[in-house]
């Protein structure tokens, strides 16, 4: 596509992007903020906390040292420490260890005094991190305390450096895990002598050993640091370094293969930060672990907005079909019901509808199989007729079939009179105006079930499941594809992302800079995107998901729709498909299952 003037997204529809690997800078108005990336290590501030107790359980009567430091970037914020005065005795041999005695903490101020002094040092910040040598020791003191207190102790993250340093030092370079052993071999410049303030100065120099040690496999972030110690192996959290220069806004990214071979395909809003997650603990699924060891590079095309990520996503894994994705395909050719061209008509299942015929074909559906049953529903619930064959203008003398028998069908085979009343009935739900045909089919639920007609009740719920889920696709379609161009807007971050709609495909997407209007970039874009050959068929150009994401983000509350050429498509009444109040399904029967 050629403009006048470069706006991210303009060439999505019509020229291929260029793979991003190098992280081409975003528009400021889509860039995300900071905290939302995951903040690196260097931009974390962490608490380090250790306690002296009594050596008895968690409670008023057991803290007898409070020391913390609070670090960030490898320098030092600020620190904490006091004796607190547990009033109780403190143990011969615990003074031993500690050297903290009886009389030591006779003046001391208690507990009550000590931690909202404590908890001020923490402060408010959410993002703090909260650190200490077996954690669960220091933190369950702490928290007993505040809960004796009536105080809130702070939700913040916790690290247990014990955990992390079992995964950064093997058992050949440390004798054990406890701080004195760990100090000696990072090398800490004050040595733990069990009192508060130095073990925790010592656990300080131990975690800036294991960052700088778990970096070497990945961990750079506090996300990477927070799931260290799940089970992910090495070479792949290793494989972290892939995401490295990825965009840091909306965009879809590609895991590419040992031949050069797309794997999967995904999206999201921070590019950067969801490609990292693949190499984490946050990453569960195992075909995705799989994918992940598989792969050797990450590609990323950015986009203007969020929704032009969506549906790149869904034309991407059309065109490529990765291995590692699991959305339907082919869905350019789902099928239509629409009604034969003979004196006698009939339902039949098309794959292509001209556009122009829209309003007279019902779909489209997700396969045949449903547009099937959604067929029978209607002969059903019509008594149009269901046999297959041509019927001549004047009864050539031949049976009737067993629906005659049963009161079904009218039988035009032997009568030779058109079917009239039922054809309209149908028409009228093949433009998506289906109510009366639902009604009818809910009472007749109703029925059987009480009856306890289970399995006819099955077959009949799926039925009228395929009927009402092929009229809501058609009023998708009909309200996009019938319209030659949709310009909406929908606020984001202080900006507006603005959309081209052609036929129900997305041409381009862009979000106004700063102190633009939504209406002065939707007129330029209007001016630049120029304007698409009507297609012949409804799915030419467009696919049903395409269709159905770019419907849902317009009937958003908070999309201002800017302009409509055929706006009559966008207002019609939706008669009986979003207004259908259906039973639940809890379980669908099998072979409809299968057969889709």
């Amino acid at each position: 596509m050629t403009v006048k003037e470069h706006r991210p997204g303009l060439s999505l529809d019509l020229t291929p992007s260029r793979p991003h690997q190098r992280g081409v800078a975003q528009a400021d108005s889509v860039q995300l903020a900071l905290d939302e990336l995951g903040p690196s290590l260097f931009d974390v501030t962490f608490l380090v906390v250790d306690l002296e107790t009594t050596g008895g359980g968690p409670g008023l009567n057991s803290i007898t040292e409070i020391g913390a430091v609070k670090v960030r970037g490898g320098e030092t914020l600020g620190e904490f420490s006091t004796l607190v005065n547990p009033q109780a005795p403190i143990p011969a041999f615990i003074s031993v260890l500690t050297g903290i005695t009886n009389s030591m903490v006779a003046l001391a101020p208690p507990i009550a005094a000590v931690m909202p002094e404590f908890l001020d040092f923490v402060g408010d910040d959410p993002h703090l991190v909260l650190v200490a040598h077996n954690a669960q020791f220091d933190i369950s003191h702490l928290k007993a305390a505040c809960r004796e207190l009536g105080l809130a102790f702070p939700s913040n993250r916790v690290i247990d450096t014990v955990k992390l340093a079992r995964k950064a030092f093997t058992r050949d370079e440390t004798p054990n895990y406890k701080l004195a052993s760990l100090a000696k071999v990072c090398g800490a410049q004050i040595q733990p002598t069990h009192r508060a303030l130095d073990d925790a100065r010592a656990t300080v120099d131990v975690l800036h050993a294991i960052h700088s040690r778990l970096g070497g496999i990945g961990v750079t972030h506090l996300e990477d640091l927070l799931t260290a110690t799940d089970a992910v192996p090495q070479h792949r959290r290793a494989k972290a370094r892939l995401a490295d220069n990825l965009p840091h806004g909306p965009g879809v990214y590609r895991f590419i293969g040992p031949g050069g071979e797309v794997l999967y395909v995904g999206t999201s809003i921070n590019v950067y930060k969801r490609v990292r997650q693949y190499f984490t603990a946050a990453e569960k699924r195992r075909r995705m672990a799989e994918m992940v060891d598989l792969s050797v590079e990450v590609h990323a095309t950015p986009t203007a907005t969020q929704l032009e990520a969506n549906v790149l996503e869904l034309r991407l894994i059309e065109e490529l079909d990765p291995p590692y994705n699991r959305r339907s395909r082919r869905t350019h050719q789902r099928p239509w019901l629409a009604l034969t061209n003979e004196p006698f008509p009939r339902l039949t299942v098309k794959r292509k509808i001209l556009r122009e015929e829209m309003t007279n074909a019902l779909g489209p559906f997700t396969s045949n199989a449903q547009a099937n049953r959604a067929a029978e529903l209607l002969a059903s619930a019509t008594g149009l007729r269901e046999c297959k064959q041509r019927l001549p203008l004047v009864p050539d003398g031949r049976g009737g079939c067993h629906l005659l028998d049963l009161g079904k069908c009218s039988a035009p085979c032997r009568t030779g009179v058109a079917q009239a009343a039922q054809v309209g009935v149908v028409e009228k739900c093949l433009d998506g105006r289906v109510a009366g045909v639902v009604e009818k089919s809910m009472a007749k639920l109703r029925m059987l079930s009480q009856e306890e007609r289970f399995e006819q009740a099955v077959s009949e719920r799926d039925r009228l499941y395929a009927l009402v889920s092929g009229a809501k696709n058609y009023e998708e379609f009909l309200s996009l594809v019938g319209n030659e161009r949709i310009i909406a807007a929908r606020g984001n971050r202080g900006a507006w992302d603005v959309v081209v709609i052609d036929y129900g495909l997305l041409r381009t997407s862009a979000t106004t800079r700063h102190g633009e209007s939504p209406e002065d970039l939707a007129r330029w874009l209007d001016q630049t995107v120029p304007r698409m050959d009507e297609p012949t068929f409804a799915s030419q150009h467009v696919s049903h998901d395409e269709v159905r994401l770019l419907s849902q983000w317009l009937l958003r509350p908070d999309v201002r729709l800017l302009k409509a050429t055929q706006p009559h498509y966008l207002s019609r009444a939706m008669d009986g498909a979003y207004g259908c109040a259906l039973p639940s399904l809890p379980s669908q029967s099998r072979s409809a299952a299968a057969t889709d």
